[in-house]
């Protein structure tokens, strides 16, 4: 089952079927059940007398939704393979358990394995919130989906709500990831774009002020729009940047709005360096 997507690659023309199946469902249906303001008015009398087979199954994907941690989507972007128990291979099972180990505490590690042509590279970085635990099983689950979706390719990135993890056999720490990078947005829109789309920018703009000068590159925030409404943001880069590469990687970030996101309830630029993302609703934990 596939539904219209909210996501758009930056850099090629999304192959639709590769990656965003029914965990595309899932974002829209779980931010229009939690958040009921993101949703058209319906009458709930007419879901259940018209729409009973199709509530069950809304609820069935709620429930996995819930209880399932879907990728947000990821890239194959090696053109280069590897066998399984070459060199390489050996070291990248190597690499990924020393980041399973070394991020959770920190929210963010880099390492290398092995040396020469070899050696695989990788970094994986958890959202500023999560917690150690949370941060693990994501970084742990994101390998695991990494070997399935991109088999033996030396290097592929794969993002989820919680952490990104990225590894390639090609030395790429401190570098911007201008390469790899979508888009996701809320498909409904807002009443005034005219007045809305400065204030998004505004917000995250002094997120990405607040981030970079962060130790963890990491800050979150809220805007007031009226008496009974707000906008919530986030920007987070990976570690291994400089501050002022982490600015750059932001604000870039945000000059892309406009490619997906005007006057969306909700938008999302995320790439391999950084992610800048807005809601009508809080989506960090406190």
């Amino acid at each position: 089952m596939r539904l219209p997507l909210r996501i758009k690659s930056a850099f090629s023309t999304l192959n639709l079927a590769k990656t965003w199946q029914v965990s595309s469902i899932y974002r829209v249906l779980v931010d229009n059940i939690t958040h009921p303001q993101n949703q058209p008015s319906i009458s709930f009398n007419m879901l259940c007398s018209k729409y009973i087979s199709l509530s069950f199954l809304l609820f069935s994907l709620f429930l996995h939704a819930v209880n399932c941690a879907d990728p947000l989507y990821h890239f194959c972007f090696s053109q280069e393979n590897y066998t399984a128990n070459s060199p390489y291979g050996t070291n990248l099972n190597g690499l990924l358990k020393v980041l399973s180990t070394k991020v959770p505490s920190k929210g963010f590690g880099l390492s290398s394995t092995g040396q020469g042509q070899a050696q695989a590279n990788g970094l994986a970085l958890c959202r500023g919130d999560v917690s150690k635990t949370n941060c693990q099983t994501c970084v742990i689950d994101a390998g695991k989906e990494l070997g399935d979706r991109c088999p033996y390719k030396k290097g592929a990135i794969i993002w989820y709500d919680n952490c990104l993890l990225k590894y390639s056999n090609i030395h790429f720490f401190g570098e911007i990831d201008n390469k790899n990078k979508f888009y996701l947005w809320n498909v409904q829109d807002v009443e005034n774009p005219t007045s809305f789309n400065p204030k998004v920018k505004d917000l995250l703009s002094r997120l990405s002020n607040k981030a970079y000068a962060n130790p963890k590159f990491y800050a979150t925030g809220d805007l007031k729009l009226d008496s009974s409404s707000k906008l919530y943001g986030l920007a987070q880069c990976t570690r291994d940047l400089s501050g002022l590469d982490c600015k750059k990687c932001l604000d870039t970030a945000i000059s892309e709005l406009p490619n997906c996101c005007d006057g969306k309830r909700g938008g999302r630029v995320v790439g391999g360096s950084c992610n800048v993302r807005y809601e009508l609703y809080p989506f960090v934990n406190a």
